[in-house]
């Protein structure tokens, strides 16, 4: 049984994901997709609205819908999240220029991409 105040902190949470999950569309160090994907994940415990309107999200209900029915994420989505990824751990390194700080993102960098790349994928 879900109590109220556990479901107003998944609202939160879910807000606070996809908000960072739609920055990171234009921020290099955020993923958009499993940000979008843990909203979609705490929407789907504490609110049915919010979670019906991620389902039928013009640029999310796609991918939300093929990875909660088990068929993944369409390849070039996870191809294009990897490849930002790195791209944005590059630059972050550059402009830093801090070994430690570096391989902490170097660390973070593998452990998304491994966990995209290990995700089923939606060929449909």
């Amino acid at each position: 049984m879900l109590t109220p105040l556990k479901k107003v902190f998944l609202v939160l949470g879910g807000i606070v994901s996809l908000a960072l999950g739609v920055l990171g569309v234009f921020l290099p160090l955020l993923p958009t997709v499993p940000l979008v994907l843990l909203a979609a994940f705490c929407f789907a415990r504490s609110s049915d609205r919010l979670h019906n309107w991620m389902l039928t999200h013009k640029h999310f209900g796609a991918i939300i819908r093929n990875f909660e029915s088990g068929q993944g994420i369409p390849r070039r989505v996870k191809v294009r999240a990897i490849v930002i990824i790195w791209i944005s751990m590059g630059i972050s390194c550059w402009i830093v220029n801090q070994m430690l700080l570096c391989a902490m993102l170097f660390a973070i960098g593998a452990a998304v991409s491994t966990y995209l790349w290990r995700q089923p994928e939606y060929t449909g």
